[in-house]
C-alpha cells in the first residue's frame, strides 16, 4: 500500500511491516497503524510513521545504542497484552524529543515502545521504575555511540533511493526537526 507522508514523500509499505498499537501512542490514541522508516543517515535514529496521518511520525531509537545498561521489566499482564512470554522476540525503542538545539535532545526511557517482532503488535508502556526519565539527556552519549556503533543493516528492509518504502532511505524534511539537525547529527 502507498502512504503519503510529509517527511518522506510517498512510501510503499508492505502490509507485513505494519505495526499495530491497539491503544495508540500516548497523546495519539486515535492512531493505531504505524511502520518504521530508516532515513538512511548516520544518526541511528529511525522514524515511527503513522499510516493514518502522513504528518505524524515520531523519531525513535534503540535505547541500548546510547545507554548500554538500559533494561526494562514488564509485568506479566503487559507481556500478555503483546502476546509475549519475554522480551527476546521484541524490539524496544525510546521516543525522542529533538528541539531546535539538537544538543539538548532527549529520550523517553520511562515509556518505551515495545514491538512484538512476530505479530507486529505494539504498545507504549509507562514503566514503574522511578529511576527512568521521561526526558533523559542523551546527545553526548549518542555522539559517542555513533563513532563506535556497528549495525547489521542487512536485517532491515531497504529499497533503492528511487522507490522508498518501509525502513526506506528518505530525506528528512521535518519542520520540527529541520535538515540542520540531520546535518548536525551527521557531523557527530
Amino acid at each position: 500500500m502507498k502512504i503519503n507522508t510529509t517527511r518522506f514523500g510517498e512510501l510503499e509499505v508492505d502490509k507485513k511491516d505494519i505495526i499495530t498499537f491497539e491503544e495508540g501512542i500516548l497523546g495519539f490514541e486515535n492512531l493505531r497503524d504505524f511502520f518504521v522508516v530508516d532515513p538512511g543517515d548516520q544518526t541511528l535514529i529511525l522514524w515511527l510513521q503513522s499510516c493514518e496521518s502522513g504528518e505524524t511520525a515520531f523519531p525513535i531509537i534503540e535505547p541500548k545504542i546510547f545507554k548500554a545498561d538500559y533494561t526494562i521489566s514488564l509485568l506479566p499482564s503487559e507481556l500478555n497484552s503483546l502476546s509475549l512470554e519475554n522480551l527476546s522476540n521484541a524490539s524496544v525503542y525510546a521516543i525522542l524529543t529533538i528541539p531546535q538545539d539538537v544538543t539538548t535532545m532527549s529520550a523517553n526511557l520511562k515509556a518505551p515502545v515495545i514491538i512484538n517482532n512476530a505479530t507486529k503488535k505494539a504498545r507504549q508502556i509507562v514503566l514503574q521504575d522511578s529511576k527512568l526519565e521521561v526526558k533523559h539527556p542523551m546527545y553526548a552519549d549518542l555522539k559517542k555511540s555513533i563513532v563506535s556503533y556497528h549495525s547489521d543493516d542487512s536485517v532491515r528492509t531497504r529499497v533503492s533511493q528511487t522507490q522508498p518504502t518501509v525502513i526506506a532511505q528518505a530525506e528528512t524534511t521535518d519542520t520540527a526537526t529541520p535538515n540542520t539537525h540531520k546535518e548536525n547529527l551527521q557531523e557527530l
